[in-house]
């Protein structure tokens, strides 16, 4: 019997957790962790779920453990847990799909293979609404005995399709696909908002310009994204795509790594520096090019941040372009 544990319960994570619970043919219930019990006891209602009363509980009763939390440090800090639990990790398979830097992913490898398991990166491309439809895309890297332990749960379960890049032993570059990706979604977020404000000052109309949009790019991720900016849903209490995550993944601002010498798992965390790399733009520079539209449409979330605080999302990059054009961030309907 294979005992699978889930850590994490945001946008994502609940999405992928009803999927393994429905598709995944599990042997034991599915166990859960997430830094909020209650939040995770009111999930699990009547569900084939038992919720961990910590990071160790988890960790120690389970042999695969997919992890999908919101940061670098915050995944940090649960594989310094994680690995160091009573009676150790061997054998087991950590899959983690949060979106962090590369240099933070070949770390923790670094760390779970020194404790005697596997690790496979594997984010995913994909919104909250793909995950609850079980139609993400895995990027998998690192073990490929980790891998076929992890793929009954990936395609026809958390996932439509995998991108295998186990050839290359540098699992960081599941994470440059995934980050070099995401700047093609932001970029595409900052070109529907800019010729949305430009159909509707010039006249022409957003509806005029979204069906030009659903005839080009109707099969696209295009056509919905459109669609919350005319639908005024890219103001929200929920945000879908938080402007907080989206400028992570754009200005790497949170720690960067330079950990080779650390021999003990416990000095992940507090040993971490703070040298303000950036995700995307600090890859960019690192490799000798730039990324101008990751700039412009980064300023912008930086301005939606100030405006809306937390609640802000990726999409309320329409609303600051909008006002910059003399219009109401938000049209009243």
């Amino acid at each position: 019997m294979v005992q699978v544990a889930f850590l994490g319960l945001g946008n994502m994570g609940e999405g992928m957790v009803n999927n393994l619970i429905t598709k995944g043919n599990l042997d034991s219930p599915l166990i859960i962790w997430n830094r909020s019990t209650n939040k995770s006891e009111q999930f699990a209602a009547g569900k084939n779920i038992t919720v961990a009363s910590s990071i160790e509980d988890a960790v120690t009763k389970s042999d695969i453990i997919f992890s999908c939390v919101s940061n670098d440090e915050a995944i940090t800090s649960v594989y310094d847990v994680a690995l160091k639990i009573a009676g150790g990790v061997h054998g087991k398979v950590f899959s983690e799909c949060s979106t962090i830097h590369p240099d933070t992913t070949r770390q923790l490898e670094k760390i779970t293979k020194e404790a005697g398991a596997e690790f496979v990166a594997s984010p995913v491309f994909g919104a909250p609404a793909a995950a609850a439809a079980g139609v993400l895309v895995f990027v998998l890297a690192g073990s490929k005995t980790g891998i076929d332990k992890i793929q009954p749960y990936l395609t026809g379960v958390m996932g439509r399709q995998v991108i295998d890049l186990s050839d290359d032993p540098d699992v960081g570059k599941a994470l440059t696909l995934k980050i070099t990706g995401n700047t093609i979604i932001l970029g595409m977020v900052e070109a529907l908002s800019e010729g949305h404000v430009l159909a509707e000052k010039s006249g022409l109309g957003t509806e005029n310009f979204e069906k030009f949009i659903a005839g080009l790019f109707g099969q696209s991720p295009y056509l919905p994204y459109s669609k919350r900016l005319t639908s005024g849903d890219y103001v929200r209490e929920h945000p879908l795509f938080a402007v907080d995550l989206a400028a992570k993944d754009a200005r790497y601002d949170i720690v960067s790594f330079r950990l080779r010498h650390i021999q003990n798992p416990a000095c992940v965390h507090t040993c971490m520096n703070a040298n303000n790399h950036r995700h995307a733009l600090s890859l960019a520079k690192s490799s000798g090019t730039t990324l101008p539209v990751t700039e412009i449409a980064a300023q912008h979330l930086a301005s939606v941040k100030e405006k809306m605080g937390a609640s802000g999302d990726i999409t309320s990059i329409y609303g600051i372009l909008r006002e910059d054009a003399g219009l109401p961030f938000i049209e009243k309907k």
